[in-house]
């Protein structure tokens, strides 16, 4: 599939700053279309298609909503991961006990994706302030314990008007809500494309 953007290929640090604007707020818009489908969590393996497979439509967990908004303006993390694996597959968490990359499910892990975002040197800084985390930026969080979640910054604000809302699915379906600091984010990037 060819990028809907030329610029997501080239380095952020190369690329215009209203380009840069430009394709982060498309990628905001992309992630808020996501929140009137339904969709059941459903964290099960499955066996998709490669490149640009998918889980089934009314199904997915919180990276499946980052994976879905990336498809929309072009870019394939699914493709992307299990490329990056591939060629480094020891820079990659251990978690699960495999031996090689696996397109099916790889890029539906969220610390291969945090790993991956940080490879591709789009991790930016953890802090508490809402105007840090700007439509279009991919939050991570540890929810307690080993469960880690991800989300996309959006457009809109809360009702006090301070933090930009999150598109995220933590169980009831890909939702739109105020939850940047509701637990300990432990990661934060801004991609556009290698």
């Amino acid at each position: 599939m060819k990028r809907l953007f030329i610029f997501s290929v080239l380095s952020i640090a190369s690329i215009p700053v209203w380009a840069q604007d430009n394709f982060f707020k498309t990628l905001a818009d992309s992630a808020a279309t996501l929140i009137g489908q339904q969709v059941t969590y459903d964290p099960q393996y499955f066996s998709i298609g490669y490149p640009n497979g998918d889980v089934p439509a009314n199904k997915g967990v919180c990276t499946d909503v980052v994976i879905r908004v990336y498809r929309k303006v072009g870019i394939d993390l699914q493709q992307e991961v299990h490329e990056d694996m591939r060629s480094d597959f020891s820079a990659y968490p251990k978690n699960w006990g495999l031996k090689k990359p696996d397109k099916n499910i790889d890029h539906r892990r969220v610390p291969n994706l945090m790993t991956y975002f940080e490879r591709q040197q789009a991790k930016l800084a953890i802090t508490d302030q809402a105007s840090d985390y700007k439509p279009g930026d991919v939050v991570c969080w540890n929810l307690g314990g080993s469960i880690l979640h991800i989300g996309i910054v959006v457009n809109q604000k809360s009702v006090d008007g301070k933090r930009n809302l999150i598109v995220h699915n933590i169980g009831a379906g890909q939702v739109l809500e105020d939850m940047l600091f509701s637990y300990k984010i432990i990661g934060h990037y801004r991609f556009s494309g290698r």
